[in-house]
């Protein structure tokens, strides 16, 4: 039985053993809709579950929400994000992780990545499957403008800012391809369960992977 607690006059949250458990009660009640919810997000160890307080029954609703069953983690669509890596944290991170700058750009292209749950502004991406070693806390003193595109690291995850915000995460890299458009449906190129793959390309490719991917 999961822990369910109400979120306002018109949600509740759910816990969850991790953002895969998550992720699995979110599809778990996508594949069997429940009459009145309206929103299902899928957070770090919890689901937000929105619904219309009008027409539904609270009591039994949270009922069946604390007796859901997770479903099995699906594979997931494998996203490719082109990084440069020069970001203006990279030696700070590469002396915080104890490799050279290169071996960081190396190790970070190599991991196996995946999409845990969205959040902070629309179209960024928690993104996890760094090493332990990564652990590392965001910066002191946020900057208050981060350029769109920059590809950042903090607390063992990736994140990627999709437009010009302020933010604490530390940069190593910058990507070209734009992962939010509110034209588009969906609006965002990253959701959860997205396995996600980061390819180093040179300075001087940034043009031709500039704009939205070609999958998305």
């Amino acid at each position: 039985m999961s822990l369910v607690r109400p979120f306002g006059e018109s949600a509740f949250l759910v816990d969850a053993d991790g953002p895969e458990a998550a992720q699995g009660l979110r599809r778990a009640l996508t594949a069997e809709p429940i009459d009145g919810v309206t929103a299902l997000v899928p957070g770090r160890s919890s689901l937000l579950v929105e619904f219309d307080a009008l027409s539904v029954d609270t009591d039994a609703l949270a009922s069946a929400l604390a007796s859901a069953v997770p479903m099995p983690p699906a594979a997931g669509r494998e996203r490719v994000i082109p990084v440069v890596y020069d970001g203006p944290d990279l030696a700070e991170v590469a002396e915080l992780v104890g490799l050279s700058e290169a071996a960081v750009a190396d190790a970070h292209a190599a991991g196996k990545h995946r999409v845990l749950f969205g959040g902070f502004a629309p179209g960024f991406a928690y993104v996890g499957g760094l090493p332990s070693s990564w652990r590392i806390p965001r910066l002191a003193t946020p900057r208050t403008r981060t350029p769109a595109g920059s590809v950042a690291v903090a607390d063992g995850m990736t994140g990627i800012y999709p437009a010009e915000l302020p933010g604490g995460w530390r940069l190593i890299g910058r990507t070209p391809a734009a992962l939010f458009d509110p034209r588009r449906d969906p609006p965002v190129y990253l959701e959860p369960g997205d396995r996600v793959r980061f390819e180093p390309i040179a300075a001087g490719e940034w043009e031709r992977h500039v704009g939205p991917p070609g999958d998305w």
